[in-house]
């Protein structure tokens, strides 16, 4: 696993019940900012064997970017049992329910 995954592994892993993180924004704290679309193939190929909250990551623009109707509704079904609002078109508050791992509350290693 290159250095690039094992940060992206760690940062979902990271990602608190009930908050969410963008890909752009997992892929800057892992240390390439325009490697938004690695992350979105890391998650498609990891996230079981490493069972990762794949729910949690969601596009910049605060929304679902799943086209799957089943794993859409899942993702959708998950973030909501943990308190998450969705809203329309699968539009979640990015200044709500954003987790920030460099203020929040529980911190992160930035590798």
């Amino acid at each position: 696993m290159t250095p690039f995954t094992e940060a992206v592994v760690k940062i979902i892993k990271n990602i608190p019940e009930g908050k969410v993180m963008t890909y752009g924004q997992i892929a800057e704290h892992a240390g390439s900012p325009r490697a938004a679309r690695q992350v979105v193939r890391i998650l498609h190929s990891m996230s079981k064997k490493h069972r990762l909250p794949w729910h949690r990551v969601i596009n910049g623009k605060g929304q679902i970017a799943l086209r799957d109707d089943e794993s859409y509704h899942e993702q959708v079904f998950s973030l909501e049992a943990e308190g998450v609002q969705i809203g329309l078109n699968g539009s979640i508050d990015l200044k709500q329910y954003q987790w920030h791992p460099e203020t929040d509350s529980l911190p992160i290693e930035r590798l």
